[in-house]
């Protein structure tokens, strides 16, 4: 079975780390295992200095599997290959009910657009990125759009949204 994706897009400091937490936070109150998949800037890092797993990583290791009773975490260098696409992600998200992806934005997948004063930009994305099926806002009833509009902190009704949307069962 293939999981059903769906994503949070808007500009920096929009609030969509901040969305995707909630929408986490209610899938699973009503019972739904959510994996995320995140889009981040090119020079980030999950690993510090003076870790085993850096010093692994430092040393030339392609991949490194950090395991404990509780978790696990790949890191995998990808030196000159090019950065993988969504679709190459997807499969690594692990069993699930719910894929949330936050990012992505000219990826073909249903999402959310978040817009929010404060924001770098209000402007919105819906036209230009594909998937866009709803907008979250900080101030509604100032939207033009013909798209679904809810208030960005109307958890409850944007899960339910998401949940018709991508026809969400329980596994």
């Amino acid at each position: 079975m293939t999981q059903p994706i769906f994503g949070v897009i808007g500009w920096k400091n929009s609030g969509k780390t901040t969305l995707m937490a909630n929408l986490i936070g209610e899938f699973t109150c009503r019972g739904f295992e959510v994996s995320v998949i995140k889009h981040a800037h090119v020079n980030f890092d999950i690993d510090h200095p003076g870790r085993d797993s850096f010093k692994m990583r430092e040393a030339g290791a392609r991949q490194v599997m950090l395991s404990s009773p509780r978790r696990f975490a790949l890191m995998r260098e990808m030196g000159d290959l090019p950065e993988m696409t969504l679709q190459d992600l997807i499969p690594h998200a692990g069993p699930c009910d719910l894929i949330l992806i936050e990012g992505y934005k000219s990826e073909a997948y249903p999402k959310i657009e978040i817009r929010r004063d404060g924001a770098v930009s209000r402007e919105p994305l819906a036209g230009d990125c594909p998937g866009v099926v709803a907008i979250a806002s900080d101030r509604p009833q100032d939207e033009t759009d013909t798209l679904p509009v809810f208030q960005s902190d109307d958890v409850g009704q944007i899960v339910d949204f998401i949940i018709e949307t991508v026809g969400l069962k329980r596994s």
